[in-house]
């Protein structure tokens, strides 16, 4: 397909992404399939595209450079958080050996089982539960990807990751996003910022406001 060519040429691999595996797996996935019919003639363009009041698919450059930080490998347990329609899910589950896509919306998981069977995906499966708390009882995980932009990660969601485990999402402080990779190391967590990013804030991510009196 022209489009996705076009996508991988013009979006990923001029931005630093140099996996060969990442750009297989956008390569053999088509993330028309993901997407609304109405969307389906601009599902390869640069942008987040809304599958849902609030949810979005996340843009291919962005993703691409959160899936190259993170740097699955094929013995990786992977939770993928906010997975929507399942776009992410089915990009993962070419580098890892089982990826747990989270979904709190019913619909988007539905959706997202059926067209991850549609494709064949065997090691991809989508669970229905709310984002913040994670999915405990599938971890712990060597990845963690939150699939949209955050204003803090919640310590519960730190916990589940492997020891030497990785957690890539977009930060917002600020008002500025950033791509962002926290490594565990024992108790210890270590976050750094990567590249600069714009991405719609996933529900229920927000920071807690805090009133002074």
């Amino acid at each position: 397909m022209e489009q996705k060519t076009a996508m991988i040429a013009g979006q990923i691999r001029p931005n630093q992404v140099n996996n060969p595996k990442i750009i297989e797996a956008f390569e053999v996935t088509p993330r028309d399939a993901f997407v609304p019919k109405a969307l389906r003639e601009v599902a390869y363009v640069d942008e987040d595209l809304e599958i849902a009041p609030g949810r979005y698919l996340m843009e291919p450059m962005v993703l691409a450079r959160l899936m190259e930080l993170a740097a699955v490998g094929p013995d990786d347990v992977v939770l993928d958080i906010g997975c929507g329609t399942g776009f992410t899910t089915a990009l993962l589950s070419h580098l890892a050996s089982v990826v747990v896509g989270l979904e709190e919306n019913a619909k988007l998981a539905a959706r997202a089982g059926e067209i991850l069977a549609d494709l064949k995906i065997e090691n991809g499966a989508v669970i229905e539960g709310k984002l913040t708390e994670g999915c405990s009882r599938q971890g712990p995980y060597q990845v963690i990807l939150i699939a949209g932009a955050v204003e803090e990660i919640p310590g519960n969601i730190l916990d589940q990751l492997a020891d030497g485990g990785r957690l890539v999402t977009v930060l917002i402080q600020g008002g500025v996003g950033r791509g962002h990779l926290v490594r565990r190391n024992g108790e210890v967590f270590s976050g750094h910022d990567h590249f600069d990013a714009n991405l719609p804030l996933l529900p229920g991510f927000e920071k807690e406001k805090k009133f002074s009196f």
